[in-house]
């Protein structure tokens, strides 16, 4: 018998180390059990070598890949390694030019071969983003370009096996915005391909971000801060959050959103727009939730990490939620698109132009689907018409029904396109809409409440806490963090208890691991 049950525990054991079904993810039993066991060796491996840590961390990350993609998780490292190389040719402190014009006394020589090398840096630069780009536009819109293509010239041409790595989002925006950032010495620090791994493959961010640059990562893998208490504690708060927000309330309220935007018509108005505003809820608490355990684990690892949600559905105008929703996105997109494409600086039309292609092309990251681009125009048109009128909306007397007024419409645009960003197609998301108007009626409330007691306590409860004003945020943050480890103890054991008796029978894939 003992015989027996040690070989089951090397067979589950050899399955956990060589199967690939992505069963990783934070809110999962394994995960958890995996990195209890990683973070007491990262711990004694942080204070003998930072080399020997570095490695470490990298042979987990590529570990933590292959769960999710299999062998595809090569394109990371391979990724990496094209990225950091072409970066090094970029960065040049003191080129030729400088060389050759010092030694001849030829300043003119020495801005000719200045310009040449501006050509060539810039001709690296592009090398680098096409390559980082070519996989993510091969895995993301490989299969629709490909459908396309057939129903245009009838051909059996076809890419619709190809099976999109979990993350290439993410770490192809990280890998380019390194690119970027060298060429423009906004980073100078020299940085060895080891750290760059690091950097680009750090398990935390790999799946749903958030895009972290590398003034904000490199120089704490290059410098490791000291063990900090306040850190530590302030990651076991976010991980509480996010588990709370994820393996609660998303992770519940996604089964009855789930019936609404698969078969709308079989519901009356009012419960489409439960659904609308439980997608709503539903999408935040996931997404917010993975990033707050992100930044928790990297806390407890000694990394300090850029917040990437600020409350984002009390904005009372939308410029004010993409400065808050998912901003490490946003901030990519204004840096990296937006600005680039001449920002506010070439006159108003050209101003509002710039901000609808970012958009767009904000939707277009999201999917390859028209769903996702008519998400993304919506937005743009959204921003651009809030910008156009700016004049006139500051002389607005700054009231509280003015402000309440302004996040009321705020939020109902935002939760309507939100419809269009979950419904498989445009006239599902109008067969929505058509319910809501349509088929409304204030009667069928008790009965929902009576019929979903838990759901609408969720719901109800996830938007109450939302609304929450920032200093009572970090006065409970704060709360938590001085209070005794038995205390700490006693929480984490009572948000654990709530996901495991609320949970369903499997874990909700995170929404953002599939952009």
């Amino acid at each position: 018998m003992p015989n027996t049950s040690f070989a089951q525990i090397l067979s589950a054991l050899r399955d956990f180390f060589t199967t690939a079904n992505g069963e990783f993810l934070f809110c999962s039993v394994p995960f958890w059990a995996a990195f209890v066991v990683f973070f007491a060796i990262y711990l004694i491996m942080r204070r003998a070598s930072r080399v020997g840590m570095m490695v470490y961390v990298v042979a987990f990350n590529l570990f933590f890949a292959y769960k999710f993609n299999g062998w595809l998780m090569l394109l990371l490292p391979l990724t990496a390694l094209i990225s950091w190389g072409l970066t090094e040719l970029i960065r040049r402190p003191f080129g030729l030019g400088d060389v050759a014009g010092t030694l001849l006394g030829d300043c003119r020589l020495t801005r000719r071969l200045h310009s040449r090398e501006g050509c060539g840096r810039k001709a690296l630069l592009w090398l680098a983003i096409v390559l980082a780009l070519a996989p993510l536009l091969l895995f993301k819109y490989g299969a629709a370009t490909a459908d396309l293509w057939r129903e245009l010239t009838g051909s059996n041409f076809s890419l619709a096996a190809l099976v999109m790595p979990v993350g290439i989002s993410f770490y192809t925006f990280q890998a380019i915005s390194y690119s970027v950032d060298v060429y423009r010495g906004r980073y100078n620090e020299h940085v060895s391909l080891l750290e760059y791994l690091f950097y680009l493959t750090f398990f935390p961010l790999l799946l749903a971000g958030p895009i972290t640059r590398a003034n904000v990562l490199l120089p704490q893998i290059k410098r490791p801060q000291p063990a900090n208490n306040a850190r530590v504690y302030i990651g076991l708060w976010l991980i509480l959050l996010g588990l709370l927000k994820k393996g609660l309330i998303a992770d519940y309220i996604a089964e009855y959103n789930n019936w609404i935007f698969d078969n709308p018509t079989q519901y009356s108005g009012f419960e489409n727009l439960m659904g609308i505003f439980g997608y709503t809820l539903q999408i935040y608490c996931d997404f917010s939730g993975y990033s707050d355990m992100s930044i928790g684990i990297a806390a407890l690892m000694g990394f300090t990490l850029k917040e990437n949600f600020d409350s984002p559905y009390q904005s009372l105008n939308l410029t004010e939620f993409w400065r808050r929703w998912h901003i490490a996105l946003s901030t990519w997109f204004r840096d990296y698109v937006y600005i680039p494409l001449g920002g506010s600086r070439c006159g108003k039309l050209r101003t509002y132009l710039n901000c609808f292609i970012t958009m767009l092309a904000s939707g277009l990251w999201h999917g390859s689907t028209w769903m996702f681009a008519l998400w993304g125009a919506l937005h743009g048109i959204g921003l651009v018409a809030h910008k156009a009128n700016r004049f006139w909306l500051d002389r607005i007397p700054n009231r509280w029904y003015v402000r309440f007024a302004a996040w009321l419409l705020t939020f109902v645009f935002i939760s309507a396109s939100w419809v269009f960003f979950r419904a498989d197609s445009v006239s599902k998301a109008l067969t929505i809409f058509g319910r809501v108007f349509t088929d409304w009626d204030w009667a069928y409330l008790p009965y929902f409440v009576q019929a979903r007691p838990a759901w609408t306590v969720f719901v109800v409860l996830g938007f109450a806490l939302h609304a929450i004003h920032r200093r009572g945020y970090l006065w409970l943050q704060r709360m938590f963090v001085r209070s005794p480890w038995l205390v700490k103890l006693l929480i984490f054991a009572i948000a654990v208890q709530l996901v495991v008796n609320f949970r369903l029978d499997y874990v909700q894939p995170f929404i953002y691991s599939q952009f």
